[in-house]
């Protein structure tokens, strides 16, 4: 019962390795550096739009938006993997990205502002991308490459923690930094940003592994598995308006804590999965978990954005938006890599409590030859210990997310309500 996943990986050449990385480079900065604006700078937007007193209404549309994305998105993409090509999840984005485009420049018009011309921090922006570039692909590669045990990831975390470290001394001392690290002294900016990161990369943790594990052990096809997950998504497109009508009447901390206990509580619920659970049994935990989801990332976006100065909002729009996108790439990194070895710890547990010529004499009694009884009686175990590792990232997320949701009363109740000023 050696894993399989070692045999293959010991294989692949050394050369090839470092081919793919170099792809992973090159997507990895390309997609960073073009979709780093779309966040903040959509939030920022709204914020202009929507007077003072609507903005609560502005940036509900706005996660409405974002949610959608993870509803549709695991349909969509399902649907052209089993029905065109998997290339296709990332052809689709062009006439996407076109219209958008086009849209924009016709519709966004109207609310130009005037335009200023200030320096660019030059050095802060290539010591930004070369800490976050290698780090995400660290975050990439990292574990089909054996982790630290590649000189490349090595290499790459050196020079991302050089860079980083550079980049945080530089940006304190520039004029016209291109990431003003300055906001951090907001207290509830720095707690809601750290508890927004734990929070939501413990939620993502789950998004990621269940999809892949319907897939390969339980026999979803990929639209299945797209259409289980966009459940949770669904259900938090249902209670946005809620949270919105709640917003300017409750302590916002209160919200997102109750939000986050939610999460963790259905993740503990999601424990009693087996291997013959079925698709509802499945999809009804995740559709109502997501109820949770908006009571979340709503009133802490407002939390963000409403404890900086005026001036600072679309710096902290830009930092929160960062730290969502870092702790996404690490809860997929992470979760897969602590997946794939409570997985094997899993199998090496039942296997060494099986007495493999018991019950391969007893399957080998219903037709089986020898040969077959043992790969059958493989077979059950891999099965058994994936579910239980899956069940183990639940254990761990759900844990970590009542921490966040402790944290965040460390962070000052906003003096502002109903949105942020803009300047209107």
């Amino acid at each position: 019962m050696a894993p399989l996943e070692i045999r293959h990986r010991s294989v692949r050449p050394i050369s090839a390795k470092h081919a793919q990385a170099s792809r992973f480079l090159q997507q990895s900065l390309g997609q960073g550096i073009f979709g780093a604006f779309l966040m903040p700078m959509s939030q920022t937007l709204l914020l202009r739009v929507f007077p003072p007193e609507q903005q609560n209404i502005g940036m509900g549309m706005w996660a409405m938006t974002l949610l959608l994305g993870p509803a549709l998105g695991p349909i969509i993409g399902g649907w052209l993997t089993d029905n065109w090509s998997w290339h296709w999840i990332f052809l689709i984005n062009v006439p996407v990205a076109l219209l958008s485009i086009i849209g924009g420049a016709v519709l966004l018009r109207p609310i130009e502002t005037e335009r200023r011309v200030l320096p660019i921090d030059y050095v802060g922006l290539v010591l930004l991308v070369i800490w976050v570039g290698c780090l995400q692909v660290i975050l990439d590669i990292g574990r089909n490459h054996d982790w630290f045990g590649d000189p490349l990831i090595v290499v790459l975390a050196i020079t991302s923690a050089v860079a980083f470290l550079i980049f945080v001394v530089w940006e304190l001392t520039e004029d016209h930094p291109v990431v003003d690290l300055r906001i951090l002294r907001h207290r509830g900016l720095s707690v809601s940003l750290v508890v927004l990161s734990i929070s939501f990369g413990a939620y993502f943790a789950g998004f990621v592994i269940v999809p892949q594990w319907q897939q390969a052990w339980l026999g979803f096809t990929a639209t299945q598995a797209g259409y289980s997950s966009s459940f949770s998504a669904i259900a938090g497109l249902l209670t946005a308006p809620l949270v919105v009508m709640l917003m300017p009447r409750l302590d916002p901390r209160l919200l997102v804590s109750g939000g986050i206990v939610w999460l963790a509580v259905m993740g503990l619920l999601r424990t009693f999965w087996a291997t013959d659970s079925d698709f509802w049994t499945l999809s009804i935990p995740q559709f109502v978990q997501g109820l949770g989801m908006t009571f979340l990332m709503l009133p802490i976006i407002n939390l963000t954005l409403s404890t900086v100065d005026e001036h600072e909002v679309a710096s902290a729009a830009g930092l929160q938006s960062f730290m969502r996108t870092i702790a996404t790439a690490f809860a997929t990194s992470v979760s897969l890599t602590y997946w794939g070895d409570t997985q094997r710890a899993a199998r090496n547990d039942i296997a060494g409590v099986l007495q493999p010529d018991a019950e391969g004499g007893a399957i080998a009694g219903l037709g089986f030859s020898p040969e077959g009884a043992r790969q059958m009686l493989s077979n059950m175990v891999e099965v058994e210990a994936t579910t239980l590792s899956v069940l183990h990232v639940f254990w761990t997320t759900s844990a970590i997310l009542l921490i966040a949701a402790a944290l965040i009363w460390l962070a000052p109740r906003p003096k502002r309500s109903g949105g942020v000023s803009m300047g209107h």
